[in-house]
């Protein structure tokens, strides 16, 4: 008998359709995203779907002045409640906190975190999940800068950026290599913000993070290098968005120089 399929085992896990006994919750922080948010949904779940899995989608929204509450209740109607979470805020109070709001209100066993505005796209996601069951990994994050997985995954291909001018390409190398040098993470893309965590292990790594904004993301990678998890890599083809401006400001970069030092020094 599968032991996965006993009576105790269904009843901690949940009752599954599919072969997957998990659950993916994805947490999709927005601030006007009103144009994108329909078609990555619709992508997701298409993914989902399609490869047989069981997910939810959880909606944090910011305040979005441009109706994107409005369309996630209409998502919420189409796809159901129990796919479409809209769990939104007062105000702009930052990616981390953000995800830290998501989380009290996953059901799903793993969480991807991503963005809205199909820098991130959902296709690579049977990658992740199927390089996280070949080794057992307890994170699994997207990398614009490696042309095959950590470890190794047949299907993966290099990964890369379009749509960024040569100033943005060199702000996001300059990054990396300088967080890369001082803290040697062990991962080739500090700053991007597309992965896959076992729940557990993301909540424990968010109790240990002080950082806000972009730097949350590179102190993540850092702090789950240092409590002794298990990283992939899987690379990624990053898109600039189409709908929307960039939220990343001169503010942010020197808050990520500070954010280096910091956790330098600490961690």
């Amino acid at each position: 008998m599968n032991p996965f399929e006993s009576t105790p085992a269904v009843t901690m896990q949940g009752q599954f359709n599919t072969s997957d006994t998990h659950k993916y919750s994805v947490i999709l922080p927005t601030y006007n995203e009103r144009k994108n948010l329909p078609v990555i949904v619709w992508l997701l779940a298409k993914t989902f779907q399609e490869n047989g899995l069981e997910w939810e989608v959880i909606v944090v929204d910011d305040a979005s002045p441009d109706g994107t509450q409005d369309i996630a209740k209409e998502l919420a109607n189409v796809y159901g409640e129990d796919k479409i979470l809209l769990r939104p805020r007062a105000g702009k109070l930052g990616l981390g906190t953000a995800y830290i709001h998501g989380l009290n209100f996953v059901t799903g066993d793993f969480v991807i975190i991503m963005d809205a505005d199909f820098s991130h796209h959902p296709k690579f996601i049977p990658q992740f999940i199927q390089l996280q069951k070949a080794h057992n990994l307890d994170i699994v994050t997207g990398t614009r800068y490696r042309s095959t997985s950590t470890p190794y995954l047949e299907e993966a291909t290099p990964g890369g950026v379009h749509g960024w001018d040569l100033k943005r390409k060199l702000v996001s190398r300059g990054a990396n290599f300088l967080a890369s040098t001082v803290l040697s993470p062990g991962v080739s893309d500090l700053t991007g913000s597309f992965r896959l965590y076992r729940l557990p292990v993301l909540r424990h790594i968010i109790s240990e993070t002080v950082s806000k904004g972009y730097v949350f993301q590179m102190e993540m990678m850092v702090r789950a290098r240092a409590l002794g998890y298990s990283v992939g890599e899987v690379p990624i083809t990053f898109v600039d968005r189409i709908f929307g401006e960039s939220k990343l400001g001169a503010d942010e970069i020197v808050s990520y120089g500070k954010g280096v030092w910091a956790l330098f020094t600490t961690v």
